[in-house]
């Protein structure tokens, strides 16, 4: 038992020789693709093992490929395979594998010990692998877009008005203390816990950061307080053999026989190269183009050699362009004696620094197919993220990450276009098996329509944490602030789900901006329920940071603050920077675990975590799910030892627009309606009685007490305060809702024994009473909006509707103030997501987007949610508004 204190306030087989072919030509092959490629099958089951969202991207490769479309920013046409991450049964991997071999299929990854597959498959197979008894979930190689982190940056008249012109905050500097609001660790309370216990900083605790790569060269991440080399090892996970990663990624020249040289010259592309020592030498060549990732513009048009020596291993890397190898240096694998090469020169007339390291590496594809990976960092993300959870020093000063004792291994598997979800995958399980992490963060993910933590990957992800020990921290996702908004894989059961929070002071320090609030959530921070009704995100962390960044790229911040930050600082802000607060206060558990040799298995560590989260009272559940972390508190849970054994599973009823293509048609893991008046929804004023199932699968025999609990309840709720469970015996609990306003009401459920270690279980309640729309009757509402704060309203939109239109007005002059939509299935209802992120009345004209009236035609039946927030540089606190919604059938 615990009492936390609350607060108030992702039939022909194509060999990796032949698509390394296909590199080599700079093309793909013609062969015809049947019709039906276009659909991939035309399953639509409620158990569809690929889904929608990628039966959709596997119909967009395939009419690319035979429109030989080269996508934007891609180095080729798309090639006639997909590939695709299979998640299987257990014990059956093998025989999923010939299966597959049988079909024709090229296996490039098998995992038995969580049961995963990657393979490539021509379009018109697709349906074949997904119809194989022993595979359970499929999805579809993905590019996935780096979540926009950079916060709006135009110096405006409304923000010095915000200010009142009041003192702006002072730049971070040498002289910044640990305890600040620009890396608000004290928020989590780790800076009081590492004062208390000074070497419960991270020391003896690795954090492997799957991202965009780190610095090897950024100061504030060069060592450990205890003076150890903080990186430890750096990882390409790309794979140029995968359908993303052969379109995208640029780092990895492949060899294959044709690559072979003798010395000690050759003549490639027109040059005379003159090669280093040795027998057995294969030479790959790269024309560098305009976006090409590399800082210095001059090396445009240059080609880019590099020799491998298999004989030991060796790289060389042609730096300074003279087709000569003999004077350049031989270069290993960064792990290997942790070595960084240079590309181009410094212009001392810029400010960023044109002098870009790389590290180099090595993989075997085949055994006809291998690749040397010259790998630089073309976006400051995984930097960020890094700093974040491990800096130690940040501007020359105290001021820190999270846990800076903690050693990182970073784990490439995103560059300036994207992440492939296969690099993702394949480098989660590395990092968690092969590279002695004991923790891992991705700030990386997927928005799909049913996200209810049952695609491939978050059933991998969920048995990787089970098997290695490993636990992962993943972003919730930026999308945001409407319901059911989380993403994938941060969905599946095992990882912790981070949202974004914010203080006051950070949204003074890092934005200059007043609010009118001490604790919150982001607006952007995504949403629960899961579509099951599953508790998501699981906690909070802070959600903006000024954070080490490469001197090669360009700094980020504010300039509303009045301060510039130098480059190799950035602000960056979003639910990837809340994931790496949560992943580096969890290494301070862990190292305080190490070294009191208390037990800290995934599990325990969970539990620990989630007990002791600080719920604030006047957030939605949906958008904190338990509660910021805390990390004194959860070592006071944690260090008194967990009890893990006493499993409680939730049972509940789900009605929304895709719960019947849930595992269980319409039963969840949580209690999540928010299906139309009339359709399985509720009213306002409607008072319904849920049944709740509560099974008990572990712990002691015999009966157990008990006491349940509801925190962020409204008053829509109500619930026995005890019940009794004996074990293996499901127990009927009644919930009743009565929303008494419109709007999704939410709450957690928590189950509590007195006589156990630890909150046993919680769960989410979240019901979304909605206004029907009619023809012929407008719905309005009037209201005002505080600074960098929302309101929420819910309608019914009926089936056969045309257009739904709404206009926003009634607001005071200058009030930057915007609403937007989520339609039924919880995803963005606008036209265009990028313009409406800036659609606010009195800030750039609407950014290309009508902040005052906008239409959605033939609009999806069901529960439109619409937000309206008003900016941060809004001159007003307050902002009055009144929104009207209007449709026609």
């Amino acid at each position: 038992m615990f009492r936390p204190r609350s607060r108030t306030p992702y039939g022909r087989r194509r060999t990796a020789t032949a698509i390394a072919a296909v590199l080599a030509a700079g093309g793909v092959s013609l062969a015809a693709v049947p019709a039906t490629a276009d659909t991939a099958g035309a399953q639509s089951a409620a158990v569809d093992k690929l889904g929608n969202h990628d039966r959709d991207l596997i119909a967009k490769y395939a009419k690319q490929h035979r429109a030989r479309s080269v996508p934007a920013h891609a180095k080729q046409a798309v090639p006639d395979f997909v590939t695709l991450m299979l998640a299987v049964k257990n014990g059956r991997t093998e025989e999923a594998k010939k299966a597959l071999t049988d079909l024709g299929a090229e296996v490039t990854r098998t995992d038995a010990g969580v049961g995963y597959i990657k393979v490539n498959v021509p379009f018109a197979d697709v349906d074949k692998v997904v119809a194989l008894d022993d595979v359970l979930r499929v999805d579809a190689d993905e590019l996935l877009q780096l979540e926009e982190t950079r916060a709006d940056s135009t110096v405006t008249e409304a923000a010095a008005q915000a200010a009142d012109s009041a003192t702006l905050p002072a730049a971070p500097s040498v002289k910044t203390p640990d305890d600040n609001a620009y890396m608000p660790t004290n928020e989590t309370g780790s800076v009081d816990f590492k004062n208390d216990n000074p070497t419960f900083d991270g020391r003896g605790v690795t954090i492997g950061v799957m991202d965009t790569g780190i610095d090897p060269t950024h100061p504030a991440l060069a060592k450990t307080t205890t003076g150890e080399r903080k990186l430890v090892d750096t990882v390409n996970g790309t794979n140029p053999t995968d359908f993303v990663d052969l379109l995208f990624d640029r780092t990895w020249s492949l060899l294959t026989a044709s690559n072979k040289v003798t010395g000690p010259t050759v003549v490639k592309q027109n040059i005379t190269w003159t090669l280093p020592s040795g027998d057995d030498l294969s030479l790959a060549t790269r024309l560098i183009n305009a976006g090409n990732g590399y800082a210095d513009p001059t090396l445009k048009g240059k080609y880019l050699g590099v020799v491998h020596r298999a004989d030991d291993g060796a790289v060389f890397v042609d730096t300074d362009f003279d087709h000569v190898f003999t004077d350049d240096e031989l270069l290993r694998p960064y792990k290997v004696d942790h070595q960084v090469g240079y590309l181009g020169t410094d212009n001392p007339d810029t400010e960023i620094n044109e002098r870009q390291p790389f590290t180099v590496d090595f993989k075997k594809f085949s055994a006809t197919l291998s690749g040397v990976s010259v790998t630089t960092i073309d976006e400051s993300h995984g930097t960020h993220v890094a700093g974040i959870t491990a800096a130690n020093g940040m501007f020359g000063g105290d001021m820190d990450g999270q846990a800076p004792g903690a050693k990182l291994v970073s784990m490439r598997a995103c560059h300036a276009s994207g992440c492939s979800s296969a690099a993702l995958t394949d480098g989660m399980i590395d990092l968690a098996t092969d590279h002695g992490v004991d923790v891992i963060n991705m700030s990386i993910g997927s928005v799909p329509a049913l996200n209810d933590g049952q695609s491939a990957r978050a059933l991998v992800y969920n048995r990787l944490i089970d098997e290695t020990g490993v636990q992962m921290f993943i972003s919730a996702g930026n999308s945001g602030a409407g319901t059911n908004t989380v993403g994938d894989p941060t969905a599946a059961d095992k990882v912790v789900s981070v949202g974004a929070s914010v203080s006051k002071e950070t949204w003074w320090a890092n934005y200059g901006s007043e609010v009118a609030f001490e604790e919150g959530v982001f607006p952007f921070s995504s949403r629960g329920p899961r579509e099951d009704g599953g508790m998501k995100p699981d906690i909070t962390a802070p959600g903006s940071a000024v954070a080490p960044t490469p001197d090669w790229l360009a700094s980020s911040y504010v300039a509303d603050t009045g301060y510039t930050l130098p480059v190799g600082y950035s602000m960056l802000n979003g639910t990837s920077m809340a994931s790496p607060q949560a992943a580096g206060a969890a290494a301070l558990l862990l190292s305080a675990a190490k070294q009191k040799g208390v037990s800290a298995s995934p599990a325990e560590l969970r539990k620990a975590i989630y007990t002791s989260a600080d719920y604030n009272s006047a957030v939605d559940a949906i958008a904190q799910g338990r509660g910021e972390f805390d990390v004194e508190q959860a070592w006071e849970v944690l260090s008194k030892g967990v009890a893990t054994d006493e499993d409680i599973k939730v049972s509940a009823p789900v009605c929304t627009v895709l719960s019947g293509q849930l595992t269980t048609p319409g039963t969840g893991s949580g209690l999540f309606n928010s299906c139309a008046p009339g359709s399985g929804g509720q009213g306002v004023g409607e008072s319904r009685t849920y049944e709740v199932t509560l099974t008990r699968t572990g712990g002691k025999d015999g009966a157990q007490a008990y006491d349940l609990g509801l925190k962020g309840n409204d008053g829509t709720f109500s619930a026995p305060v005890q019940v009794t469970l004996e074990k293996g015996v499901p127990t009927v609990v009644k919930v009743t809702a009565e929303p008494k306003t419109q709007g999704t009401h939410s709450a957690v459920l928590t189950i509590d024994n007195d006589d156990a270690r630890g909150l046993e279980q919680s769960a989410l309640l979240a019901v979304e009473a909605a206004t029907p729309l009619t023809v012929g009757t407008t719905w309005s509402a009037s209201d005002s909006v505080n600074r960098n704060e929302t309101i929420h309203y819910t309608v019914a939109v009926p089936a056969g509707t045309k257009s739904l239109k709404v206009d926003l007005s009634g607001l005071a002059d200058d009030s930057q103030t915007r609403w937007w939509a989520f339609n039924p299935q919880g995803v963005s209802g606008e036209k265009s997501s990028a313009g409406s992120i800036y659609c606010y009345a009195g800030y750039l004209d609407g950014n290309g987007c009508n902040p005052t009236t906008r239409t959605y035609t033939n609009p999806q039946a069901g529960v439109w949610e619409f937000v309206v927030e008003s900016r941060r540089t809004s001159p007003l606190l307050s902002n009055t508004f009144e929104l009207k919604a209007s449709i026609t059938q």
